[in-house]
């Protein structure tokens, strides 16, 4: 496409109009809207550079975020579990002390 243009360039630069200055205008406009498209084509190219850009950094971020959750319910389950044991510990002391009381 660069190629194309740059070639309608060569051309009006090098060729005589052949209509006086109405054929040059309009060879001139007709690169005018070349340029214009090139410019556009170069922004969206950019923009979407920049959008993927984007979306990788959300993507680290996002992992980032889901390991350090992962670890917090691990590191919660673990603790969960510790004071569970300690709550049946303690249910079973109780129920010896409930038995022994029983028994006197």
């Amino acid at each position: 496409m660069f190629k194309f243009f740059r070639k309608i360039r060569q051309n009006l630069l090098t060729e005589n109009p052949p209509n006086g200055r109405a054929g040059k205008f309009g060879k001139y406009l007709l690169y005018a809207i070349g340029e214009i498209v090139l410019v556009v084509i170069g922004i969206l190219f950019a923009l979407q550079i920049n959008n993927w850009n984007e979306f990788k950094k959300d993507r680290a971020v996002e992992n980032k975020l889901l390991i350090e959750l992962k670890e917090n319910l691990n590191t919660n389950l673990v603790r969960l579990t510790d004071e569970i044991q300690k709550e049946h510990n303690s249910i079973a002391e109780i129920n010896l002390i409930v038995e022994h009381i029983d028994n006197r």
